[in-house]
């Protein structure tokens, strides 16, 4: 501990990060009033209204308030853009900012974990987290949970274009699919979202909200940490940083790291944990060598196609007038109802680009607006948007410190489209899409192909457009991979290889990219970690 740094306490654990997991381990932990929790949160609290609103997240997209607004290196094989890495700096983290979305992933997800050597991560094995996260509007069933923290929620009313989509997507012989977390994801059909009466349900809502009067939980915001305390081997506080002054904290059990994809790492090497190479050019002295930190970076890529609608049914049309905007208002205000409850994805097919394949490999969002780019004004005319998200990725890349300052940020390097399965996989994809929306049950709607254009037919110029379009759909993982050889950071108990007391429990730790979004598998991640930390705890 530095003598600079005012000390605020000693506690049986340290949670860093208010995010997705980290909400749930402060719950999950003081429940019981046996333990002493600090949560720490280097952004404010959740008082933004737009973060409550559903469709706030398009507000939220760029607000520094609640934001960390990271981007990547320049991206070789996308033209050498950078790509815009939106992550939640705020009381319930990416979850207060994210599209809402409840994907959990296919099973196969998870047992490929458990054959990776992750003993207690196949899917059997994680399906009860969850259940106990879930509060499932549609009632209990084996695959389902009610009246966990994590309000699940089905769209607040059938939109006509969606419906269209959905026929479209039979006609091209997808299933109907009622429940994309049911047996099996395969098919077309409405997204369920995290959200309950038109309400976001983040996990600071869910989890943090009711534990916020126990007296054996402290939460402090506007809190950086800057470095875990490590002494003989073991994690003994963090140093952090609050309104500009030093502090520090003492954990007389563990510290666990929360801080997601992008922070977990960079924490890790500020601590002197990683590849020692690079700690000693950094000039941080190397307290562990583990060369896996920062790597095994996984993210999926996002490839949207812009349409023109020939009838005014798009969030476009109803917002493109002061009137349009009070009616819209008026109706959240009084019925939670309307566009603005709308998710970053309305309706969904997910398919496989190949007939042998034994799941889905493509998941398409299908959203009600369209604009040239996410969070920017919508276009002027009536415009809605398809996009295709390749689910399991191949590229690999890494994040990590540049500096041994902790408010610098990493260098993030995804090399999106580095493997060539990964470019045929988004060519293939974008082909099925095109048929779906070119059906029959779409003609009453689709006016024009904006984007990519009736006259990008060749691999080639699909490839092109990848390239160029592409961006991410803000689900990166794996940067502290859990595993049992010599490349992973932590155990399949979440502990930091060769440091004692120290555990990360975040999107960081998968060792694979989940074939979907990953809000809900972090929140499981959270509940899992719990049982296993409080397993071990005295």
């Amino acid at each position: 501990m530095t003598s600079a740094s005012e000390l605020i306490g000693t506690y049986d654990y340290i949670v860093v990060g208010a995010g997705s997991a980290g909400c749930v381990l402060a719950n999950r932990l003081t429940a019981s009033g046996r333990h002493k929790v600090l949560l720490l949160e280097a952004g404010g609290r959740d008082l933004n209204p737009w973060i409550h609103i559903p469709i706030g997240y398009a507000k939220t997209f760029r607000n520094p308030g609640v934001n960390w607004m990271y981007e990547t290196e320049p991206e070789p094989e996308l033209n050498g853009r950078r790509i815009y890495q939106p992550r939640g700096k705020v009381l319930g983290g990416t979850s207060s900012i994210n599209g809402l979305l409840y994907i959990r992933g296919q099973q196969q997800d998870f047992d490929l974990w458990r054959q990776l050597g992750n003993s207690g991560w196949s899917y059997e094995d994680v399906l009860p987290y969850f259940r106990r996260a879930e509060d499932q509007q549609r009632g209990e069933d084996r695959l389902h949970g009610v009246g966990g923290p994590l309000a699940v929620s089905d769209q607040r009313e059938p939109n006509p274009l969606c419906d269209a989509f959905i026929n479209a997507g039979i006609e091209q012989g997808l299933p109907l699919n009622h429940d994309f977390n049911g047996e099996h994801q395969e098919g077309v059909g409405y997204f369920q979202t995290t959200s309950r009466n038109g309400r976001r349900c983040s996990t600071a809502v869910g989890y943090l909200n009711p534990a916020r009067s126990r007296n054996n939980l402290r939460i402090e915001t506007h809190a950086h940490v800057t470095r875990v305390q490590i002494e003989n081997g073991t994690a003994c506080g963090v140093e952090f940083v609050q309104k500009g002054i030093a502090r520090s904290a003492r954990a007389s059990g563990e510290v666990i790291l929360c801080g997601g994809a992008i922070n977990s790492p960079q924490l890790l090497e500020l601590s002197g944990i990683g590849n020692a190479d690079l700690l000693n050019n950094l000039g941080i002295p190397v307290v562990a060598h583990l060369p896996g930190v920062g790597e095994n970076l996984q993210d999926h890529l996002q490839v949207r196609m812009v349409l023109r609608s020939k009838q005014p049914v798009t969030l476009n049309d109803a917002t493109r007038s002061l009137a349009g905007k009070i009616k819209l208002g008026l109706e959240y205000a009084l019925f939670r109802t309307g566009p603005l409850t709308v998710s970053a994805g309305y309706a969904a097919a997910f398919f496989k680009t190949c007939s042998s394949l034994v799941s889905p490999d493509i998941q398409v969002h299908f959203i009600l607006f369209s604009s040239d780019k996410m969070g920017e004004k919508l276009h002027p005319f009536s415009g809605f948007t398809a996009s295709i998200c390749q689910l399991r990725p191949e590229s690999r890349g890494t994040i990590h410190s540049v500096s041994a300052d902790p408010f610098e940020a990493p260098a993030i390097n995804v090399n999106y489209l580095s493997q060539e399965a990964d470019r045929l996989a988004n060519i293939n994809g974008l082909k099925k899409l095109r048929a779906i929306l070119q059906a029959d049950a779409m003609k009453p709607y689709l006016a024009e192909e904006m984007e990519p254009g009736i006259n990008v037919q060749s691999d080639g110029d699909l490839l092109q457009f990848c390239r160029a379009v592409g961006t991410t759909v803000y689900h990166p993982v794996g940067t502290c991979s859990m595993g049992t050889d010599s490349n992973s950071v932590v155990t399949p108990e979440l502990k930091v290889r060769n440091i004692t007391g120290l555990r990360v429990a975040d999107g960081s730790i998968m060792p694979r990219l989940v074939s979907g979004n990953t809000n809900a598998p972090i929140v499981m991640i959270g509940e899992k970690a719990s049982d296993l930390i409080l397993t071990d705890a005295p």
